[in-house]
């Protein structure tokens, strides 16, 4: 990776930081009021993390100092899937959206041959939900998410990042309440980003995510461990601009538990995929823009997000 502030501020995506997280848990958390019974896959149908949130570069790491991403991002769903992905009986519809900012440090550190970098994200989420003609809005501060990672630059064209991420219950919960823009419980988030960039030519992103669920201690409910992976696939065109597609796919591993029971035939699934288009400006700042849409979903909701991010070297 070239070691120019602003050449490599693209990539500083700060691939493998969550950074709008919060989107998907504030649009799914809601469910675990309404209907945890009919659609369970993780408590409420939802996630800590916002699957596809990342994109292009998600595995390069930009040179040592500070650096700000702000994201933009917006959640529509009217359906809710079941086990065997056929629409649920059910009046609902969720709208979520977020400003999330984002502040990276990368230091001239090296642990174990790659760059150490931290990051925090603090989610400001707008989160509406309907359910069987009762409605609840709230906003506020989302969980926030504290991270760590390495990253390694392999060949001119192709990165790599290792990091962990901490996601925190620090957004407002209450068991009774229709809408939730926190999931009152801890998360860890190892994580294996890829990259490979060729403004010129092809490009390839995989970030690959593993997630571990501690307990919601007001429910006694242990929502099941996830595995999912964001990807892009575009060509570059050689002045600043790349074309291509995105999204992401999505399995829980193991089943939730509840009162020391374990709920099975709730598992999670899903794939999306849409446009995605990103530009690098010569000054050093990008912007990313992308449509998903969800498809082959079990056991949660199905909608689509719009997705923008504009990454600025400080």
């Amino acid at each position: 990776m070239n070691n120019n502030k602003n050449n490599t501020c693209s990539a500083q995506k700060t691939p493998s930081f969550n950074v709008v997280y919060f989107l998907f848990f504030t649009c799914l958390s809601m469910l675990a009021v309404g209907v945890a019974n009919s659609v369970q896959a993780t408590e409420g149908g939802g996630s800590s993390y916002p699957m596809g949130a990342e994109n292009y570069m998600s595995g390069a790491m930009p040179p040592p100092g500070f650096y700000g991403v702000v994201f933009s991002n917006h959640y529509d769903a009217d359906s809710l899937r079941s086990n065997s992905g056929e629409k649920l009986p059910v009046d609902f519809r969720v709208k979520a959206s977020s400003i999330d900012p984002r502040f990276i440090w990368v230091t001239d550190q090296q642990v174990l041959g790659g760059a150490l970098g931290f990051h925090t994200i603090m989610p400001l989420v707008d989160l509406k939900v309907e359910l069987n003609g009762q409605s609840q809005r709230k906003r506020g501060v989302g969980d926030m998410i504290f991270g760590t990672a390495l990253g390694y630059h392999l060949s001119e064209k192709f990165h790599a990042i290792l990091a962990l991420d901490i996601i925190t219950p620090t957004g407002e919960y209450d068991r009774n309440d229709l809408a939730n823009i926190g999931r009152n419980y801890w998360g860890i988030q190892p994580i294996v980003a890829l990259s490979y960039i060729d403004p010129a030519g092809l490009n390839v992103d995989a970030k690959i995510m593993y997630d571990f669920n501690l307990k919601n201690n007001a429910t006694d409910y242990t929502s099941g461990q996830e595995f999912h992976m964001d990807y892009a696939m575009g060509w570059g065109l050689g002045n600043g601009w790349v074309l291509g597609v995105g999204g992401y796919i999505y399995q829980q591993t193991t089943d939730d538990r509840q009162y020391g029971e374990r709920i099975e035939n709730n598992k999670g699934h899903a794939f999306a995929i849409g446009p995605s288009i990103k530009y690098t400006s010569s000054k050093g700042w990008f912007l990313t823009a992308k449509w998903q849409q969800e498809s082959e979903v079990r056991n949660r909701a199905e909608g689509n997000a719009y997705w923008l991010k504009l990454a600025i070297p400080f």
